[in-house]
């Protein structure tokens, strides 16, 4: 983790984590940033998209917590915009929602959030998962993960893991922090079935309370990212999924 000398008593102490806060109701902001700054983050607000992208590109935060229905530009928008400036695209980002619908989810997943939590929350669900958002960023950017050095292949998937890279047939595909966790383990499962709770705590830890749902759903935008070779993944109803290199069901 980076660290920061303290002039006055030329300790080492750690560097506050930047969070921007981007939301147009503005009792959410403002309950956010207390609960943020109690718990020893540094916090940024704006409340509409476009000074969030300005915000995001001015302080490059370590995490953005991005609501998805704004007047104007909304949450889809500017994620779309993040991800496609190379200055901000591998900010992770988590999306407030008060919509329940998949589709909703799905389409916030697909351009590139790292993770939701649907209004009302409960502010230690958000703080639980913001940090496993961060630790697992801080994992991937370190190469420190137990795949790193490998390269994985199966069927028209490969996946370089030092990298965070994966690609069908030669041909680059954008995932998230979660999604790419996910996809790695079940390629590494080699065609055993993992379980949901499998796929938790390989993806997002133990120390952190994920539905079975948000893992369905994040399997579903996998599957949309993967286009025509979405057969890799297969559900074993439930079980889990396990991935299959061959497409079963053309044959």
């Amino acid at each position: 983790m980076t660290k920061t000398a303290d002039v006055r008593t030329g300790n080492m102490t750690k560097m506050k984590k930047k969070v921007l806060v981007v939301d147009d109701e503005k009792d959410i902001v403002e309950m956010i940033a207390f609960n943020l700054q109690r718990n020893g983050y540094e916090v940024i607000t704006a409340h509409n998209g476009n000074d969030g992208l300005d915000l995001a590109e001015k302080h490059v935060p370590d995490l953005i917590i991005l609501d998805l229905m704004m007047p104007g530009l909304d949450g889809t928008d500017v994620t779309r915009r993040l991800k496609a400036d190379p200055r901000t695209k591998n900010i992770p980002l988590i999306m407030l929602t008060a919509k329940s619908e998949e589709t909703d989810v799905v389409v916030g997943l697909t351009l590139g959030a790292d993770d939701y939590i649907t209004k009302p929350f409960s502010m230690k669900i958000l703080l639980a998962r913001l940090g496993t958002v961060l630790r697992r960023a801080e994992s991937t950017n370190g190469g420190t993960s137990e795949e790193s050095g490998n390269i994985l292949r199966a069927g028209p998937l490969t996946i370089d893991a030092s990298k965070h890279e994966a690609s069908i047939n030669g041909e680059s595909i954008r995932l998230t922090l979660t999604e790419f966790k996910l996809l790695t383990a079940l390629v590494m499962a080699r065609g055993r079935v993992l379980s949901r709770d499998q796929l938790m705590d390989k993806a997002m830890g133990t120390d952190v309370f994920v539905t079975d749902r948000a893992i369905d759903v994040h399997i579903t935008a996998i599957r949309k990212k993967l286009g025509e070779a979405n057969w890799l993944i297969h559900t074993v109803r439930g079980v889990g999924y396990r991935l299959q290199e061959n497409n079963e069901s053309a044959e």
